[in-house]
């Protein structure tokens, strides 16, 4: 990527005690450009208001409100504006949902999460499952490359199957899901639902929920350069068909019905910022429709990170008693890392290199039935490291050489 991008990002230039310091943390929060800090300064500090006044300040939300529908519409490329529902974040909207979902269901039913899912696309369909009498079932990944096991899901799809919760990326191991395919194939053995957590793909490729055929699809903002906020697609006939957890006097109108209490306005001002950021990444005119703006400036980023990823892989293989966990390929994955150093536990790792101040990960990260399955738990699950497309090859040589010292160091 290009100097100007670096130079959008204010958490990108500030030094710590003399330093500058590297962020190899994405996937746990990207870093946030001017224009969406700009954005938010700006609608708290003149426009603050809650929605249904009829002066001008309330005005001007209700306007944001609806530019907030169409920007999360032109993301996903929704139908409508009318399939998005906002939320506090993306764990938020799935307890939510789960309850009207479970709602549905029907003792002896079943359900499927996969164990490549962050807990946050598992948990809450398991709580609910539980108090319906609902059988749950879980997805294996293989184990070599830690990708998801399609012919185990395709084996557990039948008439009873009623809600099928994957994600679309790993947040650990960077993996990505043919979500398309997968769809099709529970569409083709059930009456399912189909939830699809993108909360770590969408700050890498752009979704299209009309394409993959999903019912809903969420993804997190603060995970793509904005605020915390949750973003929900649903087709509008599930929304319609669902009844809403909500206070008495709320209209009982969607997608609005959904969205519980006053919403941070503040942030939505910021997720609309950064959509057009992402936008603004594309070499096309302004004339150009958003969704087309925002396609391309995600092929620059998947160009940037493909790079960013077979440099990280090419120089990791350099290292002996290093062990990879996911695919070893820069495509079809993120420019996500997670693997063990023999001898030293993932928290060693990331305290040396906070020395340094770079950014890294370890531990878990809320997949639980991924390390379970590989017998990570009670061992500090994995270092990760995660590039964002602000992210450049000096940072990475930056941190192989550090990599080099860590492991010298604890011999």
């Amino acid at each position: 990527m290009k100097d100007h991008i670096r130079d959008q990002f204010p958490a990108l230039q500030q030094e710590n005690d003399g330093v500058v310091p590297i962020f190899l943390d994405g996937p746990g929060g990207s870093q946030v450009p001017n224009c969406v800090l700009n954005s938010m300064v700006n609608y708290l500090g003149s426009s603050n208001a809650n929605l249904g006044g009829a002066y001008f300040t309330s005005k001007k939300t209700q306007s944001l409100m609806s530019d907030a529908r169409q920007a999360a519409a032109d993301l996903y490329n929704a139908p409508s504006a009318n399939n998005i529902v906002f939320g506090a974040n993306a764990t938020s909207l799935a307890f939510h949902f789960s309850r009207a979902v479970a709602n549905t269901w029907q003792r002896g039913d079943e359900v499927i999460v996969t164990a490549l899912d962050h807990y946050s696309n598992v948990s809450p369909w398991v709580l609910a499952a539980e108090e319906k009498g609902v059988v749950v079932h879980q997805v294996p990944v293989v184990e070599a490359d830690c990708t998801l096991d399609r012919q185990a899901l395709l084996g557990l799809l039948n008439e009873k199957t009623k809600f099928v919760a994957v994600t679309h990326a790993s947040n650990t191991t960077g993996s990505m899901v043919d979500v398309k395919a997968v769809i099709e194939d529970i569409k083709s053995h059930s009456e399912a639902l189909v939830y699809v957590d993108a909360v770590h793909y969408v700050p890498h490729a752009s979704v299209d929920v009309q394409a993959l055929g999903c019912d809903f699809l969420v993804s997190s903002a603060y995970k793509y350069f904005g605020p915390h906020l949750g973003v929900l697609f649903a087709k509008e006939s599930v929304l319609s068909s669902l009844s809403p957890y909500k206070v008495a006097p709320a209209k009982d109108v969607n997608p609005g019905r959904w969205e519980t209490g006053t919403q941070s306005f503040e942030a939505l001002a910021g997720f609309v910022s950064a959509v057009d950021y992402i936008a603004s990444l594309s070499d096309l005119p302004v004339t150009r429709s958003r969704r087309e703006r925002i396609c391309a400036g995600y092929e620059h980023i998947i160009q940037h990170e493909k790079m960013l990823s077979a440099h990280f892989l090419s120089n990791l293989e350099g290292f002996t008693g290093i062990k990879l966990f996911g695919l070893s390929s820069s495509e079809n994955r993120t420019p996500t890392f997670a693997f063990r150093i023999e001898g030293i536990a993932p928290r060693a790792v990331s305290e040396f290199f906070a020395q340094y101040d770079v950014c890294i990960w370890d531990g878990n990260f809320y997949a639980q039935g991924l390390y379970e399955q590989l017998g990570l738990t009670d061992i500090g699950g994995v270092i990760r490291v995660g590039c964002m497309h602000y992210n450049n090859v000096s940072e990475l040589e930056r941190f192989f050489e550090l990599l080099e010292k860590c492991i010298l160091l604890h011999k």
